[in-house]
């Protein structure tokens, strides 16, 4: 019996996705668990595997076409074995349910749905509800949701249609007005009396015509401006995600940033004893286990660092899930999350930065994985940067931005007095919301981040 291929549910909050490549074609022999398609949501791209051996009979569903979870998308079986011609939905309960609609590949950009389509609420009637996300997108910029164009399953308005919804319209000239009613006469003065009245049209139309204007002098034509070389980079998802994100976060909260200079050398020291130790144990050791290690100490010490702003009031978080920025090249980049970082070990600690950060580069990661932080860390000085002034990663308060450690003269203290001496410094940048957090608050954090570094035994 053939074995069906159905689209994930890749996440708490993610309802469908949009088939992005076919590894496999029909009449392909597969491997169970090997990747059959890649399938893009809002958040991330992943690999869906195969559910059993065997050969892949039938593909449902084209690349570009976004798919509500739950859907046969393809079937695996032995060659010949007959099929469904039609794809379905399954239930929760393993039963099958019929589609509504068949989902279509997205409409070319500015494509607005037909006007009978849409209902005067400004819901499609019959669409599928829209997400929390676009809900409050759209209430953020006040964008009546009936005149978005939706690519997802049914027409249902998707984060991404909105986004390139608001792009066009923020790229659109200012509307002109609308077009003068035809003017009255001016009223007229009564001669001797400064009185003033209103012309019949008898003595309209026995009043000399007004002169005609003379007519515009002709002025050459301006100097064509020179043609300028450029190209047009397309907006893929995530790079539209990640311009999104770095908006609203902006616009949501007032930034502030201190830095902080910390002497490396304890920490250097022990990641060069120990370093040769933990690849034997299969581990890669990185400095970014020492900084969340730090981080997390010191959000103990002050847990309002580790908290969001809500309407309700602040709410502070008595877990420690921490957000670790990884660069994936010119795509952009992503932020997993590890989950309750105050219980591992620093060897714990850099196998899970190791292991989230490669299947971040290999698209393996799952939506839920980078949602839920509580404290974000971005290690900006892998590229050698010194220090800068990161964007918070919303719903956070604050983000921690490493620089580049390297060693620079500094003034120390002995017991003959001041000296010079070479040191393995870093600048530590902290951006916290002022809404939630205080400039005494913030510097008390970093203190206490760079006590834990420089005393590192």
């Amino acid at each position: 019996m053939p074995t069906q291929v159905i689209m994930p549910q890749l996440g708490e909050s993610v309802v469908e996705g949009k088939i992005l490549r076919w590894l496999k074609r029909e009449g392909e022999p597969v491997r169970q668990f090997e990747p059959l398609l890649e399938v893009e949501t809002e958040k991330v791209t992943t690999e869906v595997t195969a559910p059993a051996d065997g050969v892949l009979l039938k593909i449902y569903f084209p690349e570009g076409v976004t798919v509500r979870a739950g859907t046969l998308i393809a079937m695996v079986g032995r060659p010949g074995e007959p099929v469904p011609g039609r794809p379905y939905r399954v239930g929760h309960g393993g039963e099958i349910e019929p589609l509504e609609e068949a989902p279509v590949a997205a409409p070319a950009a500015g494509a607005a749905p037909p006007a009978s389509e849409l209902a005067p609420a400004g819901r499609r009637e019959g669409s599928p509800r829209i997400s929390p996300v676009v809900a409050r997108m759209a209430a953020e910029y006040g964008i009546d949701l009936s005149k978005v164009s939706g690519t997802g399953e049914g027409g249902r308005v998707t984060k991404k249609d909105l986004l390139a919804y608001i792009e066009r319209m923020q790229l659109q000239p200012a509307g002109a007005s609308t077009a003068p009613r035809e003017a009255e006469p001016p009223p007229w003065e009564q001669p001797g009396t400064g009185e003033l009245f209103r012309p019949t049209e008898e003595v309209l139309q026995a009043a000399p015509a007004p002169a005609a204007p003379p007519a515009p002098v002709a002025l050459p034509p301006p100097p064509a401006a020179p043609a300028m070389p450029y190209e047009i980079l397309p907006l893929t998802s995530m790079r539209r995600a990640i311009a999104e994100h770095m908006v609203r976060s902006k616009h949501t909260s007032p930034h502030v940033t201190t830095v902080f200079e910390v002497d490396m050398s304890r920490v250097m020291a022990h990641y060069e004893a120990n370093r040769a130790a933990f690849e034997r144990e299969g581990v890669r050791l990185t400095l970014t286990p020492y900084f969340i290690m730090a981080a997390v100490a010191a959000l103990k010490a002050y847990p309002i660092l580790n908290s969001a702003w809500t309407e309700e009031g602040i709410r502070v978080y008595r877990v420690y899930h921490i957000g670790v920025a990884v660069s994936l090249g010119e795509e952009g980049l992503i932020v997993p999350v590890i989950r309750n970082a105050d219980t591992y070990s620093l060897v714990g600690l850099a196998r899970a930065v190791q292991d989230v950060v490669e299947r971040a580069r290999k698209r393996q990661l799952k939506p839920d994985e980078v949602q839920g932080s509580t404290f974000t860390l971005t290690n900006h000085g892998v590229s050698g940067s010194l220090f800068a002034t990161p964007i918070i990663n919303q719903p956070n308060c604050a983000i921690l931005g490493v620089g580049r450690v390297h060693k620079r003269p500094v003034v120390v203290e002995t017991l003959q007095g001041d000296a010079l001496a070479i040191r393995l410094m870093v600048y530590l940048a902290l951006t916290i919301d002022h809404r939630i957090v205080d400039g005494a608050q913030a510097d008390a954090f970093m203190s206490k981040v760079k006590t834990v570094l420089e005393g590192w035994a």
